[in-house]
């Protein structure tokens, strides 16, 4: 077990799964340095330096750089999934999902079901979401909510590096399409990680620490914030449980059923916008299958239903933090609801 940043173990994943499988591929723009510069090659490892080193150990075969047109690319690599190969694709923001939506939506996540169940497309997708580094508002959302209504992918939202690396590699190896978001702000987040191959299941959700009296389910950057939280709470006398279900599809719902209903006080923390969010379904999920269960209205932090604003201090505003996510577990505190 060593302590590795976020960026360090995906790193790692893709070369440990490169090592072991050759039909392991990657692609992207700049990955290894950009198409036709004149720099170094691997010079800079995609834009956030998480292919560094992959392109020496396995050549220009395996690890492709891309001209900008993510829908080439993309479309690329779907193609060579149901040839054979295990491509892992990078984009640079999720934001530029519009420019390929066609690819991920209509072709990679419907081969199986078109063909009959005959193929697979065994392709992950990796891409940056996230407010808070100053990337406005066309570099900045937290899109997994339009992947996960969309039937045929499962997306992956990790929140520390143990577990970027299970799930990465878990990903590669699944035969389906694959999203795998990466919270920008997370890179340089340092954890222990065990150095050997190991792969985190998908549809597992993580528990944090368990209390009596709230839970509060997080995904991604959120998850920190929550657990920020429950260390405020804790100080009052307030114990909380802490679930990050990790993936949005498949999801947990077990996990999730369990926890509220052994709380009876929920609190849901999402950065993506708070219409049709993962905030919004999970609610739906316990209100239809543990209302009975509920002492207080399921409660969502989100951000407004607004574009990411640029301005510092309007960003920061935007963003749901640790005050607000403690703040509405002491509104539930409040609440003492009776279920005939």
């Amino acid at each position: 077990m060593s302590k590795k940043s976020f960026r360090a173990a995906l790193n790692e994943a893709l070369h440990q799964e490169m090592a072991a499988d050759e039909r392991v591929i990657v692609i992207g723009e700049d990955i290894t340095g950009g198409v036709g510069g004149d720099g170094v090659a691997d010079a800079w490892g995609g834009a956030f330096g998480v292919t560094k080193g992959l392109l020496g150990a396995y050549g220009p075969d395996r690890v492709l750089d891309t001209p900008i047109t993510e829908s080439s690319f993309v479309g690329a690599a779907a193609g060579a999934a149901l040839t054979g190969l295990r491509p892992v694709v990078e984009i640079m923001f999720v934001d530029f999902i519009g420019v390929c939506l066609d690819q991920v939506m209509n072709q990679a996540a419907k081969f199986r079901y078109m063909f009959g169940g005959k193929t697979t497309c065994p392709m992950v997708l990796r891409a940056t979401f996230g407010s808070g580094a100053r990337s406005a508002s066309q570099h900045s959302q937290a899109l997994y909510p339009l992947f996960t209504h969309i039937p045929g992918l499962k997306v992956v939202v990790p929140s520390n590096p143990s577990d970027a690396k299970g799930l990465l590699i878990e990903s590669i190896r699944d035969d389906d399409p694959v999203i795998f978001l990466e919270h920008k702000l997370l890179y340089d987040k340092i954890g222990e990680v065990p150095d050997g191959v190991y792969a985190i299941p998908l549809g597992e959700a993580r528990v944090l620490r368990e209390g009596k009296d709230a839970t509060v389910f997080a995904y991604g950057r959120m998850v920190d914030r929550a657990e920020e939280a429950a260390n405020v709470l804790a100080r009052d006398g307030i114990k909380v449980s802490v679930v990050d279900p990790r993936t949005t599809s498949p999801l947990d719902t077990e996990t999730i059923l369990e926890f509220a209903e052994e709380t009876g006080r929920v609190v849901i923390a999402d950065e993506a916008s708070p219409r049709c969010g993962m905030a919004a379904d999970i609610s739906a999920l316990i209100a239809e299958e543990a209302f009975d269960a509920l002492k207080a209205p399921i409660l969502k932090v989100t951000p407004p239903h607004t574009p990411v604003p640029y301005a510092p201090s309007l960003e920061e505003a935007y963003m749901p933090d640790a005050a607000r996510i403690a703040d509405a577990v002491r509104r539930t505190m409040k609440y003492q609801l009776s279920v005939k």
